[in-house]
């Protein structure tokens, strides 16, 4: 076997390791974008019953976050 044929075997060997790599790292990407869309989905759940539950507290809270958040960025 030349050193070409050596050299080659094993720029192959590498490819094939780092696509194997990227592949398994693609389905753990996937794996937890799905949990992450289901944790939102559940989240959003959530807050739609707070605030059906509680319109009153909701607007109360609402109203207060935009007031907070007015005078923090009006200090910049």
């Amino acid at each position: 076997m030349t050193t070409i044929d050596k050299v080659s075997n094993s720029a192959h060997e590498a490819y094939d390791k780092i696509a194997d790599a990227t592949s398994q790292a693609a389905e753990a990407l996937g794996e937890k974008g799905e949990q992450l869309i289901n944790a939102e989905q559940k989240l959003l759940k959530n807050c739609r019953g707070y605030i059906s539950d509680n319109p009153i507290t909701s607007v109360g809270i609402a109203v207060a976050a935009g007031f907070l958040l007015s005078r923090l960025l009006s200090r910049r």
